[in-house]
């Protein structure tokens, strides 16, 4: 408490404010930060290991389906003696897909508590403990002829996404200056879709895809890990972090010159004096304030919808199931294959625009435009799946409309919800909204991933009129109730939510005066 008092006094005297003023408006007097070499070079340490695997593990079951059923069934067969079904089957390839999303639910919840105990660094480098296990698992499942092995694997390897989808966005937003936030925080999604991208291609049967290579596919995560563990040992913790949460200026300083390559980084302090000063005037955050507080529970609501609607978008239908979605459409199995390539490789390029345009054309704005084209995206899907069977041509439709899907949701709804969360809220309450935020995602992940091969054994054609439904749905919400942060600092975010929430409880006690 002292120490943020003396910070603040500091603050004000550099610039010559009044005592009476209570905060500065860094917006006024911030610099406009270069992207440095430093700066990129963190970046990337983060994303290869954590984002990028998981996005690889996520789409790495897709391609290689058929040939890692044909295990179970071999397994099944040696172990028993019989066939198995096909519902048993369809069952435990669900649960293969799924069992990703359940460690990715545990993971993602426990992010916030190893982010504040060992930094957003040191939890990133830990955290590839669990991703060596889960590799090993994995590829030693085919050797000892277990499926139940494979599904182990998907758990703990779930279990390390997890975690990095929740620390891996707080240190991209807590490393980037205000002025390239968005850039760097959509490099989050951009990794995660060149993993996805890279798992199609590795997975493909003239890859590894095929009865003996399968298992070197699901392994290859280590290799992204070898490099994390490299590069990452080299930057520094998180200055945010230091700084606020540690109380470690100092060093808070060093980490900030070591990533802008500048020795003047006094705009960046003074903004987290400021921060650290406005947190010191609350009572100290606990979990259920999150609930309780009007002015934190308006900004996770509107996370959780956020990272609903990057879910239940139908995104992961398509990214787990994209190839059977265009045999489905009355594709060849080998020309499905490639088309899943094809969308992969448009997701990476249109996230790489999106991040270049992302501080420009603001959160908000894209979001909409992203929502409102999945959609129209998805309704051409539905059409198309449910009339193939009467014009053949339709099965090109079916591969275009998922091509417009996938560019619209690599504009805003694919990067945004991931970083959005971090910038809705400041220190003290951000870890643990992260947490929650990652576990809704997660659990949407899950349920996805678990019930469309369901959904399509007994809809079929109709399997995606639901995703239609909701992305109308997101649309509205995200245009009645989603505010812009595009150039915002924490502060000017929070007081946002902390007006709203005053002027509810003014609204609410002059209502009840009246009555």
């Amino acid at each position: 408490m002292e120490g943020a008092r003396e910070d603040g006094q500091l603050l004000r005297k550099k610039h010559n404010i009044d005592e009476e003023v209570d905060s500065v408006d860094i917006t006024e007097h911030s610099k406009k930060r270069d992207f440095t070499g430093n700066l990129a070079m963190a970046i990337l340490a983060c994303i290869l290991g954590s984002s990028f695997q998981f996005g690889y593990n996520t789409g790495i079951v897709n391609s290689p389906a058929k040939v890692i059923k044909s295990f179970y069934n071999e397994t099944y067969m040696n172990k028993t003696g019989d066939i198995m079904s096909n519902n048993t089957l369809t069952m435990l390839w669900a649960i293969t897909v799924s069992i990703f999303a359940v460690g990715g639910m545990i993971g993602g919840f426990s992010a916030g508590y190893w982010a504040n105990r060992f930094g957003r660094r040191g939890a990133l480098l830990r955290n590839n403990v669990l991703a060596v296990i889960g590799a090993c698992v994995m590829f030693s499942s085919k050797y000892v002829r277990s499926y139940e092995l494979l599904i182990a694997g998907r758990f703990i390897i779930g279990l390390n996404a997890g975690i990095n989808t929740g620390i891996a966005p707080l240190y991209l937003s807590e490393i980037a200056p205000l002025s390239l936030r968005g850039f760097c925080g959509t490099f989050n999604q951009l990794a995660i879709c060149s993993g996805v991208m890279t798992s199609q291609i590795v997975g493909l049967s003239y890859v590894l895809g095929t009865d003996d290579r399968w298992q070197f596919a699901v392994g290859f995560s280590v290799i992204p890990v070898i490099f994390q563990l490299c590069a990452l040992s080299c930057c520094p913790e998180s200055p945010r972090y230091l700084y606020l949460t540690k109380d470690e200026v100092d060093d808070a300083e060093i980490a900030l010159q070591w990533l802008r390559k500048s020795v003047d980084v006094s705009d960046e302090i003074d903004e987290m004096a400021s921060e650290k000063l406005a947190q010191s005037k609350l009572k100290k955050f606990s979990f259920g304030d999150l609930l309780r507080d009007p002015s934190l529970r308006a900004p996770l609501i509107i996370s959780l919808v956020m990272q609903l609607s990057n879910q239940f978008s139908g995104i992961n239908a398509v990214v787990y199931y994209s190839t059977s979605i265009f045999e489905n459409a009355g594709l060849p199995s080998s020309l499905a294959q490639v088309a899943t390539v094809i969308t992969g490789a448009v997701n990476v390029c249109m996230t790489f625009v999106s991040a270049l345009i992302m501080d420009r054309a603001g959160r908000r704005s894209l979001h909409l435009i992203g929502l409102g084209g999945m959609f129209v995206g998805s309704y051409i899907l539905a059409l198309g799946l449910i009339f193939h069977n009467d014009y053949g041509w339709l099965k090109y439709v079916c591969i275009i409309s998922v091509i417009v899907y996938i560019i619209f949701f690599a504009s805003g709804p694919g990067s945004i919800p991931w970083f959005f969360v971090a910038e809705l809220f400041a220190q003290g309450p951000r870890t643990a909204a992260v947490s929650i935020a990652v576990l809704v995602n997660w659990f949407s992940n899950f349920i996805i991933g678990l019930f469309f091969p369901i959904l399509q054994n007994v809809s079929n054609q109709y399997s995606f009129i639901p995703f239609v439904v909701l992305l109308a749905v997101f649309w509205l919400y995200t245009l009645l109730k989603v505010p812009e942060t595009k150039g915002k600092t924490i502060e000017e975010i929070t007081a946002l939510f902390q007006e709203k929430s005053v002027n509810t409880s003014i609204n609410y006690q002059s209502l009840t005066i009246n009555t």
